[in-house]
């Protein structure tokens, strides 16, 4: 497994990133039979190559939403009331409905390790992101569409997945 270099990364999503969104646009609306089962294949591989605490650009660039149970379990964790939980750390989008981080980096995350100082009781859409294998692939296109640009790893499964839709055409 490799470490994750943002900088090539980056490079790479200014090169593709209209490509793979239009890619994913194609899937959305046309998606292959076996998409489910291509994604669990390549989700496999995709952890083979891609090593999160190398990286950690999603607690650096992105907030996760936190949900009720998320915000009683971090609060009773931290031994306070859900409503200084969210005093202190949170803010309401009141467009989306959610509560989300106050700052970014993600003050949860510990710059020098790029490890989660709240891992165990972290909120579940950190719990599930990058969403690789979600049920029904094609329901999660948009949120793979917006991940692309933070995430190594979803990044790696979109150009996989073009790879492998290729390779079934040819067939």
């Amino acid at each position: 497994m490799q470490p994750v270099n943002i900088r090539s990364f980056k490079q790479r999503l200014r090169h593709r990133k209209k490509a793979f969104k239009k890619f994913l646009g194609h899937i959305e609306k046309k998606p292959p039979k076996n998409l489910d089962a291509m994604a669990e294949e390549i989700d496999k591989e995709v952890w083979r190559e891609v090593d999160c605490l190398t990286c950690a650009n999603c607690c650096k660039k992105m907030s996760p939403t936190f949900t009720t149970k998320d915000i009683k379990r971090i609060a009773d964790h931290f031994e306070i009331k859900p409503s200084e939980f969210k005093d202190k750390w949170l803010y309401f989008d009141e467009e989306d409905g959610d509560w989300m981080n106050k700052q970014q980096p993600c003050q949860f995350l510990d710059l020098q390790t790029n490890m989660c100082s709240i891992y165990e009781v972290r909120p579940a859409d950190c719990a599930g992101f990058p969403h690789l294998t979600k049920k029904k692939m094609v329901d999660y296109i948009h949120v793979h569409q917006q991940n692309i640009e933070y995430c190594p790893a979803t990044f790696k499964m979109v150009e996989k997945m073009i790879d492998r839709v290729k390779l079934e055409k040819k067939k």
